[in-house]
């Protein structure tokens, strides 16, 4: 179905500024996956604050131009979907990894993060980086650590003074 050209202008205007904000890209082939098996896949993206888009390759070509994403152009071949990872750089590749184990027909081609280009195989990469506050959790229990040992140690002196006068009161009552 052709597509008037001011419909294509508002397309690539629109991807290109979802891919201008986003943090990570993942591309797969979707071919051969239901509508009913997409609308899922879609309600789980907005869940994730995942931006899901089926895009012709030439209108995603001149999106990505200007973003940290244009070196992924050659991986747009085929039918393709572009998964935007808009809060959480892992989220959209733990999705569509997901997605891929469930479903056989959809593939993942590609994916880019920080102006680089990963191989399909490098998804466990990006899919295994922590959430947002799984890394504040960590970050946390590290800035916690030194503040839990000096109260252990200050919490010691007193203790260690109960323990000497209470030798010294153990001897003076042998002694008496």
């Amino acid at each position: 179905m052709a597509i008037r050209l001011e419909d294509k202008k508002a397309i690539v205007a629109e991807v290109n500024e979802t891919a201008s904000k986003a943090l990570s890209l993942v591309i797969a082939d979707y071919r051969g996956v239901t509508s009913n098996k997409m609308s899922e896949l879609r309600a789980k993206a907005r869940a994730e604050s995942v931006s899901l888009r089926v895009v012709r390759n030439t209108l995603a070509r001149r999106a990505v131009e200007g973003t940290e994403y244009e070196c992924a152009r050659e991986a747009f071949v085929g039918p393709t979907i572009l998964a935007f990872s808009m809060e959480d750089p892992g989220a959209a590749a733990r999705l569509l990894k997901d997605y891929a184990k469930e479903n056989d027909k959809f593939e993942i081609k590609a994916l880019a993060v920080g102006g680089e280009m990963l191989a399909a195989d490098q998804i466990d990469r990006l899919a295994k980086l922590p959430t947002r506050d799984q890394a504040l959790a960590m970050l946390m229990s590290v800035m916690q650590a030194p503040v839990t040992k000096l109260a252990r140690t200050l919490n010691e002196i007193p203790s260690k003074v109960t323990r000497a006068v209470a030798a010294v009161r153990d001897k003076k009552q042998e002694a008496a």
